[in-house]
């Protein structure tokens, strides 16, 4: 069985730690906390500690913390030739101290506290320097994902900036469409039923076979209409800039 130390207690860390708590096959030895603000029912207390001395022996140790502070916590940590990996979409393997072993283990999902997220369908995205480390990590994620990959830090990193699109961008246009219902009176809800559909389609069609609307038809009466009815000169310049893109199939403009 590993041992495994989660190093962090925000969005990843807490569902890691609700993850590979709920697996057979790895164990939590640590979570290092400098708040020690863990939910009693996510960790056992006495294995909870917030200063790095106390950190004892295990297989694995992951830091879920912000990128920014990926490099100073590896640097802090008090032992020497142990595997450590970061959980960064977009930090590359060499942010960690150069004394441990190092690694990634990347899973690719959005994540809130509040809300609970089936792990064994999230794709993990690993990286070590050495294949007995990649083993580790391999069986680590495969107790708690059916969906892992090995992905390098460049590869890792043109992921990443694809899931914001994806993921980060589309849901700021959900909320200039939610914005947009809400002047006018509208339920936003009316919208949920085509998102939904929007998103299903991509399970059978390429993105570029499932495209639909006045943009892809070059439809410019109601590419027309739509400009004038918007106000809001933000919400212009985006619609232009995303109706220029689905007309030129995403190319350069």
């Amino acid at each position: 069985m590993i041992q495994i130390t989660i190093i962090g207690s925000g969005n990843v860390g807490q569902h890691l730690i609700k993850a590979f708590s709920a697996s057979k096959f790895v164990e939590i030895k640590q979570i290092f906390s400098r708040k020690k603000d863990i939910p009693l029912y996510l960790a056992d207390p006495e294995k909870i500690v917030t200063q790095y001395e106390n950190l004892e022996p295990s297989d694995l140790y992951i830091i879920a913390v912000s990128d920014n502070a990926i490099a100073e916590v590896a640097s802090q940590l008090p032992f020497n030739n142990q595997l450590v990996v970061h959980t960064s979409g977009t930090s590359s393997i060499d942010i960690l101290d150069s004394k441990n072993r190092r690694g990634v283990f990347y899973p690719l999902q959005t994540f809130s506290k509040s809300k609970n997220i089936d792990f064994s369908v999230i794709p993990i995205c690993l990286e070590a320097e050495n294949t007995a480390d990649y083993k580790i990590l391999e069986t680590a994620a495969k107790s708690i994902s059916t969906a892992v990959f090995s992905i390098n830090s460049q590869q890792r990193k043109a992921l990443h900036v694809a899931a914001v699109f994806v993921n980060n961008f589309t849901n700021h246009l959900y909320h200039i469409g939610q914005e947009i219902c809400a002047d006018n009176q509208v339920p936003f809800d009316v919208l949920k039923p085509l998102i939904q559909e929007t998103a299903d389609k991509i399970n059978t069609l390429d993105p570029a076979e499932a495209q639909t609307g006045p943009a892809i038809r070059k439809d410019s009466s109601t590419i027309e209409a739509h400009l004038d009815f918007l106000e809001d000169e933000n919400q212009k310049n985006i619609y232009k800039i995303l109706t220029q893109s689905i007309q030129h199939n995403g190319k350069k403009l």
